[in-house]
Order: structure tokens, then sequence, then C-alpha cells
């Protein structure tokens, strides 16, 4: 099976190709623009193997999409490629809506153009699945999960713009017949997270004896899911799920961010100790416009329909992920120093 996954530079991305590329009989084409989160770091392990192929260009470009599957022959698409950071949307929502609304209707104009001139079987058997992310549904209260069937509420432009991607591949899907899937995840942290996110920037603040932000009091809460699991179910959705089907995928891990942030402090002071607690580098911090309170996923669909569990608990993921970028200073430093330093992201200007 040959998947072309597109954003596989990614943080996500490059886990599911990473995975991919361990199957037996299953090669991947990685379509990456590379802008600032984009890493072939991450994918370093991969140079110069059979089953993989990595292919600069933008998913805004119908013409470089439509080369690459005419020259790759794909059987399934993974579309990952997205602007993800709520921040960044909020000081600049254009690259959002470029890349991850245009961009999706393009990748699925290019995947219809080729899966409508496949060959019977072939064609039964394609698949373009979409992953978007449970922020699409908005904020909850202090109860209550989001499922298959909630309705949209986006509250940022980063959440805007993934709604509008999902309507867009589910309409492919009812009006022209393209073979969709949908799934809609947590929170996903662990190795190769981009060091804009809550957990690497608490991570490597806390290393380098900086102040950790926190949001507001930090009462806002995640459901946290390992990356690892988040990559296997995207397999199973991919092999098993019915086109047309939505899946949203939890780890059902329910934490606000100051007990995550408190959390990865004390992994810190076992792990790398400092002179004094790395909690008491925390600072409160003014809120982000428009913080969403609350999210949480019911999993049970795919946990009934296609056999899904996450394998790790969160201080499990947790623990790996710190141990994972103390030992790892080459691949983040380079980023740290010349891409993204930890500024304050996500303040709203005039």
């Amino acid at each position: 099976m040959k998947v072309l996954v597109t954003g596989g530079a990614g943080f996500i991305g490059s886990a599911v190709v990473r995975h991919l590329t361990s199957i037996k009989d299953c090669s991947v084409v990685n379509v990456d623009l590379l802008t600032y989160a984009g890493n072939l770091q991450s994918l370093a392990a991969l140079q110069g193997a059979p089953n993989y192929c990595f292919i600069k260009a933008d998913i805004c470009d119908r013409d470089a999409l439509e080369r690459v599957f005419r020259d790759h022959q794909p059987d399934a698409v993974m579309h990952l490629a997205a602007e993800s950071h709520v921040d960044r949307s909020i000081e600049g929502a254009g690259a959002f809506v470029r890349t991850n609304v245009h961009g999706t209707y393009c990748l699925l104009e290019a995947s219809r153009l080729y899966w409508s001139g496949l060959d019977g079987g072939r064609k039964n058997a394609f698949r373009f699945h979409h992953v978007s992310t449970d922020e699409v549904y908005g904020s909850l209260g202090a109860e209550g999960a989001f499922s298959e069937t909630s309705a949209y509420s986006p509250n940022s432009p980063y959440a805007a713009s993934k709604a509008a991607s999902d309507h867009l591949v589910r309409a492919w899907h009812r009006t022209y017949g393209l073979p969709t899937l949908v799934s809609n995840c947590s929170n996903n942290y662990g190795p190769y997270q981009f060091p804009e996110k809550l957990i690497p920037l608490t991570i490597l603040n806390a290393l380098e004896g900086k102040p950790i932000p926190v949001y507001g009091r930090g009462d806002n809460v995640r459901d946290w899911l390992f990356v690892e699991d988040h990559v296997a179910a995207l397999r199973q959705i991919l092999f098993r799920g019915a086109p047309g089907e939505t899946y949203n995928v939890g780890g059902g891990a329910e934490l606000p961010n100051i007990e995550v942030v408190n959390a990865i402090c004390s992994l810190m002071d076992e792990l790398s100790p400092a002179a004094g607690r790395h909690a008491d580098l925390i600072r409160f911090v003014g809120d982000r416009p428009g913080h969403d309170f609350r999210y949480a996923i019911d999993a049970s669909k795919i946990q009934e329909a296609l056999g899904w569990r996450p394998q790790y608990d969160f201080m499990s993921g947790l623990r790996r992920t710190v141990t994972w970028y103390l030992d790892n200073r080459k691949w983040w430093e380079p980023i740290r120093n010349a891409v993204y330093g930890g500024e304050r992201l996500g303040e709203v200007r005039p």
C-alpha cells in the first residue's frame, strides 16, 4: 500500500510517516512545504529508505499535487498539512485560511481527479483521510464530552479554519462520492513537537531556567493524547474505517493546564535537578483571547467500531516526552536558537 501523507514533516505527520514506513509492504510519499514547524530532522532515520519519498510542495499548488498523484499513484491520502497553533492564528489568520481551507480544497480536487480515473478495484479501495481537531466543537463547561454528532462552534481562527476544512471533506464525499474519512483528536503531546506548544515549551523553559508562562490561572482543561496512541488510531481509521464516517480520538486524560505544568516540573526535578524547584519558575500571564475553557472527547465510537484504545496513561507518556527532550538537544536547539525562542504569541494587535 502506498500512502500520500501531507504535512509529514510536522509533529503528528512525522510520527505517522515513521509508523507507516515500519509496516511491511507499506510505502509513503511525504508532501510538505517545510514551513517553520516542518522539520526533516524528525525523519532523518528514513533518509535513503526504499519505501519513503519526500517531495517539497505546497498543497495550494494544484499543478504540483496533480504531478504527485500522476507520478506516484497512491492508494490513500492522509491529510495532516495544516497551520495548527491557536496563538499564531490570533496574530495572523490569513495563513490558516490559505493552508487549512484553500489547501484542503486543492487537495480534495486533485484527489477526486485522480480517484475518478482509477480502475474498479483500486477506486473502491482508495481512501482520503482528513486529520482534524476537537477544537472545531468549541468549548465545554464542567461536564460532558464531544461526540461525533456534537455541533460545530469554533472560537479561534485556527479552529474555524479546521471546521471549514472538515465541512469541505464531508461535502466532497456527499456530492462527488470521494471515499473520505474524518478524525478529530484531542491535544497531542510527545517527542518531536515544535516547542511553541504547552508541554515542550514548559520542558525547555524549565531546562533553561526561564519563566514558565501559564495562561490565566491555569484552570483550562484539555484531554491529553500521546502521539503514538494517536498514530495507532489513525492507522485503524485508514485501514478499517468506513467511508463517510467521523471518528473522535481522545486520550482519556483530562487535566487543567496548571496540573500539566506542575507534573512536568516534578519530572524535571527528578530527571534534571536544578538549584531550586522548577515549579518556582511558573508565572501566570494574561489569558489567551477567546480561550476555550474545556475540551473532552467521547472516544467510544472508535473503541467499539475499530477496537482502538490508548496504551499510554498521561504520566507514562509525559515521562517518555520529557526524557526525549532531555536526550535530543540536537533536534530542538537549532529551533530554539533560530526559529522560535519561547516568546509570547497570540496577543491581539491593531
